[in-house]
């Protein structure tokens, strides 16, 4: 469920990539021999999961159709297992077609497109949960590397030697490299989580994917304890910074 944030998408008919990947592509890395049973434990456990979180789903979604113009949910093109694209779902956390002038861009730290609703589903990870029902159609993992959108990764794969090798086993909601490292900002990072994808998919076991749940599942609560602390004084800040923006102070700081 961590991953480098990218802008959400409205109407993904509106996008007509320059080049996308023929599937299947070419890997050079072998998956080990305890996917295929990775596979069966995780649509079970998401099927389990998936009934007692509708109401959450529904909770969540129902705050942010009413908080925010758009609809609650929304579907965006990921790249998956062997190229294949599938649309991964998720919570809407940005204002309405934000990219209809742009296209398909990174979000960067305090995106202003992000609404408030939005802000705290992104810190807590909570928009990612409708993707359990990608992993019960059989496109996602519960962990895997997470998935790049299809506009983005011919650039990727096109500068970053062995890239598509993270396409050898179905993308995740959380993984090796979220749990370790933090958003993408530039190429660099990029390349750091490709190392972390890639010794996943060689290195795959039931230990090792123990060990990122309850990473994943310490990380979302910590997020959300943090984002609790900065919502309970929050519209104080905002008082701070109205008073003595006027007054120069806040720049001379």
């Amino acid at each position: 469920m961590m991953y480098a944030r990218r802008a959400d998408v409205q109407d993904i008919s509106q996008y007509t990539p320059p080049r996308e990947l023929s599937a299947p592509v070419e890997v050079n890395v072998q998956p080990t021999a305890y996917v295929p049973l990775k596979v069966a434990i995780e649509w079970l456990v998401a099927l389990i999961f998936f009934i007692p979180t509708a109401l959450v789903l529904a909770i969540l979604g129902l705050a942010v159709a009413l908080t925010s113009p758009g609809g609650a949910f929304y579907r965006q093109r990921r790249v998956g297992r062997n190229g294949r694209v599938f649309d991964m779902i998720k919570l809407r956390t940005m204002v309405a077609n934000c990219e209809e002038r742009t296209g398909a861009v990174w979000s960067t730290p305090g995106d202003p497109r992000v609404t408030p609703v939005g802000r705290l589903l992104r810190d807590t990870h909570l928009d990612e949960l409708p993707q359990l029902l990608n992993v019960l159609r059989g496109e996602m993992s519960i962990i895997g590397p997470r998935p790049e959108r299809p506009e983005i990764v011919p650039q990727l794969a096109a500068s970053i030697p062995n890239y598509l090798d993270r396409l050898a086993v179905r993308p995740g909601l959380t993984g090796l490299a979220q749990v370790q490292l933090p958003p993408d900002v530039s190429e660099v990072d990029v390349r750091r989580k490709l190392a972390y994808d890639r010794f996943y998919i060689e290195h795959a076991n039931l230990l090792l994917d123990l060990r990122i749940v309850v990473s994943t599942c310490l990380f979302m609560f910590s997020s959300a304890l943090e984002a609790l602390r900065f919502a309970v004084v929050r519209t104080y800040g905002r008082r701070v910074e109205a008073v003595y923006a006027s007054t120069g102070l806040l720049e001379k700081l």
